[in-house]
């Protein structure tokens, strides 16, 4: 009898424990599945929230206007004052310049409340002369382009990697090339706006030259209108001042 009920007892003890390891191991699915289902959920709400975050990025830039030229006095402040008048300014900054540039000059987006009101400003600086804090050249504008902005978020799907090159990689000669190509082109940017410096200059001095020569004459003009030159000519040619 003792023999027999310990056998059962073993039975069972084994059958539920066959059957608290089946149930666990049901639990233990159904949290995997769980977990996945959450995490593909997850990533489906950054995917739709990089989505939006980039699309608004997208709206931004089409209201945002790119201007150069601008004085070495001139401030966001001032650039708010400035394009006001041709609708809302939403935001005015500066872009930090990290080479050499010529007359001090500097650059700006501007964001305004529509793309249309963006277009208007770029419009009217093409069309109009536009001058800002005694800048001497009239301040250019264009559409900005989302290379312009620093905090630019990243576009839905890329993705930037680094990993280190041995020299034996088979990329490594290409990383060399591409490191030797843009050495290049910051050469070669130097160079052309040390041109674009030297010949703004040689413009600036014609347009001095012009400057002082219409003034010579001017004066001239106004010198012979205010002395008897004037008057003798007229009695001797027979000319009216007024008629001419």
């Amino acid at each position: 009898m003792g023999v027999l009920l310990l056998r059962e007892y073993k039975e069972v003890s084994e059958s539920s424990s066959s059957s608290w390891r089946g149930h666990l191991k049901l639990q233990s699915c159904r949290a995997e599945e769980l977990l996945q289902f959450l995490l593909l959920k997850l990533l489906l709400v950054m995917a739709a929230a990089s989505n939006k975050e980039y699309a608004e990025f997208e709206e931004k830039v089409k209201r945002t206007v790119y201007l150069d030229n601008l004085g070495p006095q001139v401030t966001a402040s001032v650039l708010k004052t400035a394009l006001g008048q041709f609708g809302n300014v939403i935001s005015a900054q500066l872009i930090p310049i990290y080479v050499d540039s010529p007359d001090g000059q500097q650059f700006a987006l501007v964001e305004m409340e529509s793309p249309k009101k963006a277009m208007d400003v770029i419009g009217e600086m093409a069309a109009f002369p536009f001058m800002m804090s005694g800048m001497p050249r009239p301040v250019r504008a264009r559409p900005a382009e989302p290379e312009m902005f620093s905090d630019r978020p990243a576009r839905p799907g890329s993705k930037i990697q680094f990993r280190w090159l041995e020299p034996t990689d088979p990329e490594f000669e290409v990383a060399q090339k591409l490191k030797e190509l843009t050495k290049q082109h910051a050469e070669e940017a130097s160079a052309l706006l040390r041109y674009q410096l030297e010949e703004e200059e040689k413009l600036e001095k014609k347009q001095d030259e012009l400057v002082k020569t219409n003034h010579k004459k001017f004066m001239l003009l106004n010198s012979v209108m205010n002395d008897a030159t004037v008057s003798k000519l007229t009695r001797q040619y027979k000319v009216d001042v007024t008629d001419v």
